[in-house]
């Protein structure tokens, strides 16, 4: 029980020392950037019609092709205590498989060049 005090207690302090800091930092040396009402690195005050590269698009759309294929594969360690884990790894595989296939499609098609 003892154990348990201690270890509520530390996280309890640290969690209190580090929301503490977090507000406190912030406040000691604002910038002209972070004062700035946009922080998404486009100039706030020139048109707001800038085109946007295809390119920036298509990276965005496969890092989250890809994220959302980790996302899916994280319980994969605990299918091997299902009643049929073949079953389960062969899903698995069969969504790496295609996704595999689909990034060789792009790359083949010229589509991840960034310079043209």
């Amino acid at each position: 029980m003892n154990l348990v005090t201690t270890v509520i207690t530390i996280s309890i302090a640290l969690s209190t020392v580090l929301a503490i800091v977090s507000f406190w930092l912030p406040l000691m040396s604002p910038d002209h950037e972070k004062l700035s009402p946009y922080e998404c690195g486009f100039d706030p005050l020139g048109s707001a019609r800038l085109p946007f590269s295809m390119r920036f698009f298509l990276v965005a759309i496969l890092f989250l092709l890809f994220d959302l294929e980790i996302a899916l594969l994280l319980p994969l360690p605990w299918g091997d205590q299902l009643l049929t884990p073949l079953l389960t790894f062969a899903w698995a595989s069969a969504v790496l498989i295609l996704l595999t296939l689909g990034l060789i499609y792009e790359w083949m098609q010229g589509g991840l060049e960034w310079a043209e």
